[in-house]
C-alpha cells in the first residue's frame, strides 16, 4: 500500500515534509513493506481512516503501533496517511476539488512535522488525529485560513439560535482554524480566505448548508486587547466575531504552545521579542490566565 522509494520521496516532498526527515522515512518504509505484522497494521489503520470518507466524524483515531519506541513508532502515522492518499484524492476528484487545494491542504502534514522537530529535535507528528481531518475530507486550506466542516456544539448553537438563526445542536457549520507558517493574519488575507470558502463550499458541497463560521481559539480571548494595539491583525481578527459563550477554564499552556512552540516552557523565561510574546508572557507572569474564546459570525460573511 506504500509507494516505492522514489515515489514515496516525491510524495513526502509534495506534503512539505522537512527535508531532513525524508531520507529516513524512505529508508524505514522498507521495514513496513517487508514485515507482515507492520503491513497488516498499516492496512487496518488505512481502512479505519477512510471508512465513510467525507462524512463528518471529527477525524479518526490512528492506532498506536505495538512496536518498540523509536523513530518507526513515532513516524508510523505518516505511512498511514501516505498510504491513504489514493482514497482521499479519489474522493476529492469525485467532489470536483482542484488539485492545488488538495496539495495546499495536505501540506499541513509537513507543518505538523516541522512543529514536532522544532520542539523535540527529531522526526514525528505533533498531532496525528488533527491531520485525519484533512485526510477525511473534513478540513480544507483555503488561502490563509483552514475551514473544517463540523457540527455546532450546544453552547454555540444556543448563541446562534438566540441571535435568530435557524440552527440546533449538530447543525453543520464551518470551524475556522489559523495555521502557523502561512504568513500574517491580515484583514485582506482573511477576506480572501472567506471569499474562497464561500465559493468552495457552494461549489463542492452544495448539499451542505453552513449558516455560520465559528472559531474556538485563544486568539479570541478579549484580554489580548489590553496588550495589542487596535490596528493589530489579531485584534481586527477578533472583531469579526460575536461572542458565543465564555469558557471558565484557564488554558494557559495553549498560547505558550502556539507562540513559543512548547507548552512546558517556564513562564519566567518566555521571550519578549514581539508584541504577542510580551502579551502572553507578561500576562502570565503577572498572575493572569488565558482562556479559549468562542466566537461566530454569519456565513458567508456579510
Amino acid at each position: 500500500m506504500l509507494p516505492d522509494a522514489d515515489e514515496l520521496a516525491e510524495e513526502l516532498i509534495d506534503l512539505a515534509v522537512p527535508l531532513e526527515d525524508v531520507d529516513d522515512l524512505v529508508r524505514m518504509a522498507r521495514r513496513v513493506r517487508d514485515d507482515p505484522e507492520l503491513r497488516q497494521s498499516l492496512e487496518n489503520a488505512v481502512a479505519g481512516l477512510v471508512h465513510d470518507l467525507g462524512e463528518i466524524r471529527g477525524g479518526a483515531d490512528l492506532p498506536d503501533l505495538d512496536w518498540p519506541a523509536g523513530p518507526l513508532q513515532r513516524c508510523f502515522p505518516v505511512y498511514v496517511l501516505v498510504a491513504a492518499l489514493p482514497h482521499l484524492r479519489r474522493h476529492h476528484r469525485e467532489r470536483g476539488i482542484p488539485a492545488d487545494i488538495t496539495r495546499r491542504t495536505l501540506a499541513d502534514l509537513g507543518r505538523n512535522m516541522t512543529t514536532h522537530r522544532r520542539r523535540h529535535g527529531r522526526a514525528g507528528l505533533a498531532a496525528p488525529r488533527w491531520l485525519t481531518l484533512h485526510w477525511r475530507g473534513e478540513l480544507y486550506q483555503l488561502g490563509r485560513l483552514q475551514f473544517q466542516r463540523a457540527p455546532l456544539g450546544p453552547g454555540t448553537a444556543a448563541a446562534l439560535a438566540a441571535a435568530g438563526l435557524d440552527v440546533t445542536e449538530r447543525t453543520p457549520c464551518l470551524n475556522l482554524h489559523i495555521p502557523a507558517y502561512t504568513g500574517p493574519l491580515t484583514p485582506a488575507a482573511c477576506d480572501r480566505s472567506l471569499a474562497l470558502a464561500a465559493d468552495f463550499f457552494a461549489r463542492h458541497y452544495p448539499d451542505e448548508k453552513h449558516p455560520a463560521a465559528v472559531c474556538h481559539s485563544w486568539l479570541l480571548d478579549p484580554q489580548l486587547k489590553r496588550y495589542l494595539p487596535a490596528h493589530s491583525n489579531i485584534v481586527r481578527f477578533q472583531e469579526r466575531f460575536r461572542t458565543a459563550h465564555d469558557d471558565p477554564e484557564p488554558a494557559d499552556t495553549t498560547p505558550v504552545r502556539f507562540v513559543f512552540g512548547d507548552p512546558d516552557l517556564p513562564i519566567a523565561d518566555l521571550p519578549r521579542h514581539t508584541p504577542v510574546e510580551r502579551a502572553v508572557g507578561d500576562h502570565l507572569r503577572s498572575g493572569g490566565h488565558w482562556y479559549i474564546g468562542h466566537g461566530w459570525f454569519p456565513f458567508p460573511s456579510t
